[in-house]
């Protein structure tokens, strides 16, 4: 639009176009525009034309923090994710996502970086936005983040693990059935020395518990385990792999806590000389979608994030518009992905 078209606003005006603006250069009253854009099933089609011409001119957006004001919904989820990149929860971020929007709904991204006081922090600041639901990445521990997501009578659900006592509802798996499954099927292909790769985090932490205990009840030598810290990466799983054929040279077979540090291990492998699966077995977790393209292709646990998204998308938002949800607790389970890398 020309600057002779452009609506009048007074001087206490941000600037923003505004829905009265667009009224008047659609020649109608605020109300009708705001049926307009809102309600179009509600107006005559020469009046939508107009309006969404006007809307299309000034680039006019709908305040969508007013509308939820006033019916207090806000159709904005929002989520707290460890992180996204070569993430094994993109596939149900893509999913929550896609879900949401195609119901009209937005996703808010947040990313804890596997900190809980980053974690806190974040729920803090999206609690008081008054999303329509909030979904969470793992079980949050008492604490004041517990605390206040309770008092706010926001529908919250968790995610990527399993507990009696969710918050509100909760949608995962058992990470200590992994960690005995995991050491199970790698002593049915007949290894018998092992060590773990794993990062920084809860739910590893039990994984590593589980499939430590499985070994041990079976006679077998004690797991070799080195901790990565935070790190997540290729080089931390090189690293780890040095550290294991210096210290524990004997081990026929590895466990990694996520694809990547699986990669990072077979990539310092092929580095030494060593040959995967003749020389060391490698597994990983996740199945994230390169690892079936490797050479070899890795074995790893394979977890549908894509219907733990959609589950929790709906579970949300029938909350948020006032239907009930049951069961609250859903185990979608897991799967071992059986590929080259631990094909002796």
């Amino acid at each position: 639009m020309t600057d002779k078209e452009q609506p009048k606003r007074s001087r206490r005006s941000s600037g923003a176009i505004t829905l009265r603006d667009v009224a008047m250069l659609a020649g109608v009253a605020p109300i009708t525009a705001s049926r307009a854009i809102n309600t179009p099933n509600q107006v005559s089609p020469d009046v939508l034309r107009k309006v969404q011409e006007a809307v299309q001119r000034t680039g006019y957006v709908p305040n969508r923090m007013a509308g939820g004001l006033a019916s207090s919904r806000s159709r904005l989820i929002a989520a707290v994710v460890p992180s996204t990149v070569v993430s094994v929860f993109m596939e149900t971020i893509e999913s929550l996502n896609g879900t949401l929007f195609d119901a009209g709904y937005q996703l808010m991204l947040g990313q804890s970086g596997y900190s809980a006081e980053r974690e806190e922090l974040l729920l803090e600041a999206i609690i008081g936005r008054r999303p329509d639901g909030i979904f969470i990445t793992g079980i949050l521990p008492p604490g004041k983040a517990r605390t206040r997501l309770l008092a706010s009578g926001i529908p919250v659900v968790e995610t990527w693990d399993l507990t009696p006592t969710p918050i509100d509802m909760l949608i995962g798996f058992s990470h200590s059935d992994i960690g005995r499954e995991v050491a199970q099927f790698l002593v049915r292909k007949g290894y018998t020395q092992f060590a773990i790769v794993r990062a920084e985090d809860e739910r590893a932490d039990r994984r590593t518990l589980a499939f430590q205990e499985t070994v041990a009840q079976l006679g077998l030598p004690p797991v070799f385990v080195t901790n990565v810290g935070a790190s997540r990466s290729l080089k931390s799983g090189r690293e780890a792999m040095a550290r294991i054929v210096a210290e524990a040279p004997d081990t026929q077979a590895i466990f990694c806590s996520s694809d990547l540090l699986a990669l990072g291990v077979m990539t310092e492998a092929r580095a030494r000389g060593l040959t995967v699966p003749g020389d060391i077995a490698v597994m990983g977790f996740g199945d994230v979608p390169f690892v079936a393209d490797m050479v070899p292709a890795l074995t790893t646990v394979r977890i549908n994030g894509g219907q733990i998204g959609t589950l929790a998308a709906r579970f949300l938002m029938d909350r948020a518009e006032g239907r009930d949800v049951e069961p609250r607790i859903v185990d979608v389970g897991f799967s071992i992905i059986e590929r080259d890398s631990t094909r002796p």
